[in-house]
């Protein structure tokens, strides 16, 4: 009895068409991507160069500098066109003027200037007596002063010929204050340089030619304002004195001495 032959259950694997193979051979010299290129996670994609814009970068940061200028500048000079109105408005209602100063008498006790035989030192020995007064001239405004210190000097040169004290006081509007026997002295050795200058003003036959300087701070009030304290100086120029004879004092002209009163502005290290 013949046997029978059974076909195989798996399919025949059709042979790979030579066109077909072809073509995906040269698709892959070529450098296609095939499908299983396309799904690998791991493959890398071609780089392509991002466009980079400075100009788009910086823009909002400048932006935000400018705004920040514009207002800052803008603030400033509202605040300053308020202050400028508000001073004008006080100036107008008020008229503040400057206190007034005047030096009623200077009496000379003593200024002697003794050098030794050799030269080698010179002494300075000095005393003064002085009367000033002080006025308010406004109706509305009140100044408080703080301790002057008054110093004597030589018109020409500056020399310091004494230093002394005036006490704190309130001047209340259009009001006046007189201080009497105000002292200033000095007792100093001085150097040749100094001694130099001095000694032709003592032995001027018109007289020596002084002059007193008063500093200090003051506070001005009006009303509810007050103001900060403001350094100021007093200068009282055109004083001529002479040298005591004997016991009795000399007494110095005064009679064309002026007062002036001048602000003193401290920056840093610098005193306007």
């Amino acid at each position: 009895m013949a046997d029978k032959v059974f076909p195989s259950s798996k399919p025949t694997a059709a042979p790979p068409a030579a066109n077909g193979g072809a073509a995906a051979a040269t698709a892959r010299t070529n450098g296609g991507a095939t499908k299983a290129d396309l799904i690998n996670p791991t493959a890398r994609l071609p780089y392509r160069p991002q466009p980079h814009n400075r100009r788009r970068q910086y823009r909002p940061r400048r932006n935000y500098c400018c705004c920040c200028c514009f207002w800052i500048i803008l603030i400033i000079l509202i605040v300053a066109l308020l202050a400028a109105i508000t001073g004008t408005v006080l100036y107008v209602l008020y008229r503040p003027h400057r206190p007034s100063f005047t030096l009623a008498s200077l009496r000379i006790h003593r200024l002697k200037l003794k050098t030794a035989a050799d030269g080698s030192s010179s002494h300075l020995s000095t005393l003064f007596n002085l009367t000033l007064s002080s006025k308010n001239p406004n109706s509305h405004l009140s100044f408080s002063y703080n301790p002057f210190v008054v110093s004597c000097v030589t018109s020409n040169g500056d020399v310091l010929l004494g230093n002394g004290t005036l006490p704190a006081f309130v001047s209340d509007s259009k009001d006046e204050s007189t201080f009497r026997g105000v002292a200033v002295a000095a007792s100093v050795d001085l150097d040749a340089e100094t001694v130099n200058d001095l000694r032709p003003e003592l032995k001027k036959g018109s007289g020596v030619l002084l002059k007193v300087e008063m500093d200090t701070k003051v506070t001005a009030k009006m009303g509810g304002l007050k103001s900060k304290k403001v350094g100021i100086r007093v200068t009282c120029d055109g004083i001529k004195g002479a040298v005591p004879a004997g016991k009795s004092p000399a007494v110095a002209n005064v009679a064309g001495a002026k007062c002036k009163v001048d602000l003193r502005i401290k920056i840093w290290k610098w005193t306007f």
